[in-house]
C-alpha cells in the first residue's frame, strides 16, 4: 500500500543541503524550501530513508519523515494551508 509521507530537513551545511534536496527530488515532489510530499511504497520508505541517512551529518542535521496515512485516503486533507492554497498534484508517468 502506498502512503503519503511529508518530508522535512533541516541541514547545516550547503552541501550537504543540496544532495539532500536532489535526492528527496527522486521521491516526491517539493513543495516549499525544505518541504517534499511524497508518495512512497514500503520499499521506497525504506530506500528514501537509507539515502539520506548516508547523507546528513548526525549530530548537526535533522530530517522528519511523517506518514499522512494512505495516498488513497485522507492523506491531502490532512495538510491545512493558511494563505496560498495547497494543490495536490496527482503524479503520471511521461513516456518519451
Amino acid at each position: 500500500m502506498r502512503k503519503l509521507y511529508l518530508v522535512t530537513y533541516d541541514i547545516t551545511d550547503a552541501k550537504r543541503l543540496r544532495r539532500v534536496f536532489k535526492k528527496l527530488r527522486g521521491f516526491g515532489d517539493h513543495l516549499q524550501y525544505s518541504v517534499f510530499l511524497c508518495e512512497l511504497g514500503d520499499r521506497e520508505r525504506v530506500k528514501l530513508a537509507m539515502a539520506l541517512d548516508k547523507e546528513i551529518h548526525k549530530r548537526d542535521d535533522q530530517v522528519l519523515i511523517v506518514d499522512l496515512g494512505p495516498a488513497a485516503g485522507r492523506g491531502p486533507e490532512c495538510i491545512e494551508s493558511l494563505g496560498r492554497a495547497f494543490v495536490h498534484e496527482e503524479r503520471t508517468a511521461v513516456v518519451v
